[in-house]
């Protein structure tokens, strides 16, 4: 009796020890790592594009503030250059837009490069009454912690 619980102790020892190699070999994996740079994409990507899906025309600097936050690279610069004339369009034509993303999701991801595409869908709400759909393409850019729109292009129905 004492030899076979000498025998279990040890088995015991020897499967925990490995079940705590296997545990931090898998937590520690690459493939983990990636997962979790895919969830970070999807996270911001919702965000931002939401964000840039959203204007209160009676705090459109505000809103365009937002905008900038959103993005980088080339679609910032463009957004920058949103002149006082297209403020005050938006100011005028007094719908306010919010954009909710109703799914997404990660079609290309290099963590290496920073660099990452989502599809998603859209929807805004215009005013009180009306709804529309929208779908896009989108670039991402990793900025020190965080994903920025570098691209958004809306994708036409049927294509």
């Amino acid at each position: 009796m004492r030899v076979l619980g000498i025998c279990l102790v040890v088995a015991a020892a020897v499967f925990c020890g490995w079940s705590g190699l296997a545990w931090h070999q898998s937590a520690h994996s690459s493939s983990v790592r990636f997962a979790q740079a895919r969830d970070q994409v999807r996270r911001d990507a919702r965000r931002e594009i939401a964000v840039l899906n959203t204007l209160d025309p009676r705090q459109s600097d505000a809103g365009l503030s937002r905008w900038l936050d959103a993005s980088t690279g080339a679609l910032r610069d463009s957004l920058r250059r949103t002149s006082a004339q297209d403020r005050q369009k938006a100011v005028k034509a007094g719908t306010a837009a919010e954009g909710t993303v109703t799914d997404l999701a990660v079609t290309e991801l290099d963590t290496r490069a920073g660099t990452a595409q989502v599809i998603a869908t859209v929807q805004v709400r215009l005013g009180a009454s009306t709804t529309e759909r929208k779908r896009f393409t989108a670039v991402l850019a990793r900025t020190g912690a965080q994903w920025r729109l570098s691209s958004l292009t809306a994708v036409p129905v049927g294509a």
